[in-house]
């Protein structure tokens, strides 16, 4: 299912939304993985005026702590495009404004997990931020580890994910260093148990 002709050459939202959320998961990954640059970055621009993303579409209400919720991920990189982002809510103690992830992917053995926080942003919405480290994980996740070592210094170090909701599984993301505003985009589709 081909879904550029909503992004590109000028992006209607609704429609992308109404076709992202009318059909199954199958269909929606295929969709988000036909997408580069050239369709990201005009997206995650529109999706500004979108609904501000919330804890609630990585981790929807109602799923425990510490169980595991996957976002199969494209990225706008020349290779090694895709991923997974796995998110949990944290174990009882922990803030409540956070959810708690790594970074499954081929490379993860040099790279490390890239371990992250994901909370609310400064502007609105939410962040998946390189820069915390997780108090807690899911037992079956690899060993949390920092992302100043190593290979992952150059990968996650003080790198933070501006999110944007695209619709109700898709949420489109661009990564920023301190001030620096990166020309990486990438998308998200969360995977319900339900499909």
């Amino acid at each position: 299912m081909d879904l550029t002709k909503f992004i590109l050459p000028a992006c209607d939202l609704a429609a992308l939304r109404h076709a992202l959320d009318g059909v199954g998961h199958e269909a929606r990954l295929h969709a988000v993985r036909e997408w580069g640059g050239k369709e990201m970055a005009p997206l995650f621009e529109a999706a500004a005026d979108n609904d501000a993303t919330t804890l609630e579409d990585f981790v929807p209400a109602g799923v425990a702590a510490l169980t595991e919720v996957i976002h199969h991920g494209k990225n706008s990189l020349p290779v090694f495009t895709e991923f997974q982002k796995r998110f949990c809510r944290p174990g009882e103690g922990a803030p409540g404004d956070q959810l708690w992830g790594y970074n499954e992917q081929t490379l993860k053995l040099f790279t490390g997990p890239g371990y992250f926080v994901t909370h609310p942003w400064k502007d609105g919405g939410v962040v998946i931020d390189y820069t915390m480290v997780p108090g807690g994980k899911v037992s079956t996740w690899p060993a949390i580890a920092s992302n100043s070592a190593g290979l992952s210094r150059f990968i996650y170090n003080g790198t933070q994910d501006v999110m944007r909701k695209v619709s109700e599984h898709v949420t489109i993301g661009r990564a920023r260093r301190g001030d620096v505003i990166m020309d990486n985009w990438f998308a998200l589709v969360r995977e319900d148990k339900a499909g």
